[in-house]
């Protein structure tokens, strides 16, 4: 089976046990590193995730691969919180960011530039707008290499929480 194939029934799987437990699936990982194959998930939740959550996610879905087998290679399982500078992958993801600082890399130039960063604006018609460098950049979501959170010095200085 290859890693997506693995990628796609292990998200199959989990997902009743992440909705049981109150959680959402941030981002799921499955590929060869220097220490052997490791099926990583990133956990997340209103509020942020605990090490207790990620602690008995991991044990129940541990017992379920178990069970079912598929996963033919050794293989390490790590579940863990996403982190502040968390990866934005889709729609959804942008959306719950709108209004954060953000990092944004291109596939394309857009105005003779790849990357961006700044604050998340808006999300709408399959693209994000960006406010960056005193400027208004538009971006196609299937022009979006790669993007994350960026640690926002603003909040930060406040002493408001940031998931």
């Amino acid at each position: 089976m290859v890693p997506k194939e693995i990628v796609k029934r292990v998200r199959t799987m989990i997902d009743p046990i992440l909705f049981q437990e109150g959680l959402e699936l941030a981002d799921i990982d499955y590929r060869r590193e220097s220490k052997g194959w490791v099926l990583r998930l990133y956990l997340d939740k209103e509020g942020g995730v605990t090490l207790d959550d990620c602690t008995q996610v991991s044990q129940e879905i541990g017992r379920n691969l178990d069970i079912e087998d598929f996963i033919q290679a050794p293989y390490t399982l790590e579940v863990s919180s996403p982190g502040l500078t968390r990866s934005l992958k889709t729609e959804k993801d942008f959306i719950k960011n709108c209004h954060r600082l953000v990092k944004v890399k291109t596939f394309d130039p857009i105005e003779k530039r790849r990357s961006f960063k700044g604050r998340l604006l808006r999300v709408s018609e399959n693209k994000i707008e960006i406010e960056s460098d005193g400027g208004i950049f538009q971006i196609p979501l299937n022009n979006v290499a790669k993007a994350n959170l960026e640690m926002d010095p603003d909040v930060l200085r406040k002493g408001r929480h940031v998931k």
